[in-house]
């Protein structure tokens, strides 16, 4: 008895040094040949940042490094604040095939997407997107994704979860194109479909109930759903007000899908705090948005997929000539919104294009008229604020939740060097090193 007592004395002790020994330190200092805060006008040379049990507690180009203190020299790279994409959906991709994938998805299982979903989410993670708003999934898998990473059991991004989006029926975000019956019952209030200001009033009630973070709608047509016009309004004005009302009495934010004009004017009408693509917004519609101070999320990397990637070859027809009609006006669309004034975020509709190439929408966004530090502005502090949580994430700056991000090279001469992530702590955890 003495002697199991003895073995188990020395292999807790064992244990427990081994166990302090693996134990991350508690502060961290991340060093790159160039730092940007998000706030500045411009890097900083030789930058550090300080992390404190998960915080950010200094920034600079001369931060003290606290003794004892873990220091990590990056080299020739630029600490950035964690990127934010505020339009993705994790549990689907396009692929090369459009057809192929979309009877592959079919065919699976919700534990499975739900598995395909926390690869898509790693992938994010990888590429720098420490934060995601997904807007809109089916069978609540963003929401339980959305708390296995906040558990700790998978590591993947932040995820601001939408559930169902909330559509008219036959409408962009029903599901359509098919015999009655084909799928099983008719789609309903649990699936976001709704019809009047009380059936969508109760709709947003329905999916803040099991957990949404923000509710989104689609206010009008959109490209990759058979049965409907890309640009006509779906939702009335009465419904919109009802929707948008609820949501912020309920302290939940609004995207609209709006690529047509009149049915976005119905949303900023109402109140929205985003919308969505955006592809034929006219001058009113955009006037409208800059003295309301509603945010546009252009999404162009999904036209670009969507209309000119390998996936559109193997389209239906209705899909290839609504996608057509979509990236045929949306850069002109977006150039006048800019000149205009209107306030732009960044957002991809991942999922439409490949998951962990969102950083390819950064050199999109220049090529169509913004300098490369509005572009990255669009996805760190303002992105952050259209979320409300600009007090918490988007910038590197004391008292910040610790997500840092690195890329190779320095993006303010290369906006491609976005696409280029050697570093990504998230929380203060890295989650991806050289």
């Amino acid at each position: 008895m003495k002697l199991i007592l003895s073995v188990c004395v020395i292999f807790l002790a064992f244990s427990l040094v081994t166990f302090a020994d693996d134990q991350p330190a508690s502060t961290i200092v991340l060093r790159a040949a160039r730092m940007w805060d998000a706030r500045s006008s411009t890097a900083v040379t030789n930058g550090a940042v300080v992390i404190e049990n998960g915080k950010i507690t200094k920034v600079g180009s001369s931060a003290d490094v606290p003794a004892n203190a873990k220091v990590i020299d990056l080299g020739d790279v630029t600490l950035l604040p964690g990127f934010i994409d505020l339009h993705v959906h994790t549990t689907s991709e396009m692929g090369q095939n459009y057809l192929q994938t979309f009877f592959e998805n079919l065919r699976m299982s919700v534990p499975e997407e739900t598995l395909h979903a926390s690869m898509f989410a790693r992938r994010m993670l990888d590429a720098g997107f420490t934060t995601i708003r997904n807007l809109g999934c089916q069978d609540r898998i963003d929401v339980g994704l959305r708390n296995a990473i906040s558990k700790g059991w998978i590591v993947g991004p932040r995820i601001i979860a939408a559930t169902n989006a909330l559509g008219a029926r036959g409408g962009h975000c029903d599901s359509t194109g098919f015999p009655e019956g084909r799928f099983g019952e008719e789609s309903s209030l649990k699936d976001g479909i709704a019809s009047g200001p009380d059936e969508f009033r109760d709709a947003v009630r329905y999916q803040v109930k099991y957990g949404a973070d923000v509710i989104k709608v689609c206010g009008t047509g959109g490209v990759l759903s058979i049965g409907d016009e890309v640009d006509t309004p779906q939702i009335t004005q009465a419904e919109m007000d009802a929707i948008v009302d609820e949501a912020h009495r309920l302290r939940k934010k609004v995207a609209v899908h709006a690529h047509g004009a009149e049915g976005a004017k119905v949303a900023i009408r109402a109140g929205a705090d985003t919308i969505e693509h955006g592809s034929f917004l006219d001058d009113e519609a955009l006037k409208m948005m800059k003295e309301r101070g509603t945010w546009l999320v252009p999404t162009l990397l999904a036209g670009e997929y969507a209309g000119k990637g390998p996936a559109s070859k193997t389209m239906p027809p209705e899909l290839q000539k609504k996608a057509a009609e979509a990236i045929a006006k949306r850069s002109d669309t977006f150039k006048k919104a800019l000149k205009m004034g209107v306030k732009v975020a960044f957002g991809t509709d991942s999922g439409v294009s490949p998951h962990g190439k969102n950083a390819e929408e950064f050199a999109l966004l220049v090529d169509h008229g913004m300098s490369n530090i509005a572009a990255l502005k669009t996805a760190t502090i303002d992105a952050a604020t259209v979320l409300g949580l600009e007090k918490e994430i988007g910038s590197l700056e004391p008292g910040k939740t610790a997500d840092v991000i690195a890329v190779a090279g320095n993006p303010f001469q290369d906006i491609h060097a976005t696409e280029k992530v050697v570093f990504v702590m998230k929380s203060g955890a890295i989650v991806r090193q050289p």
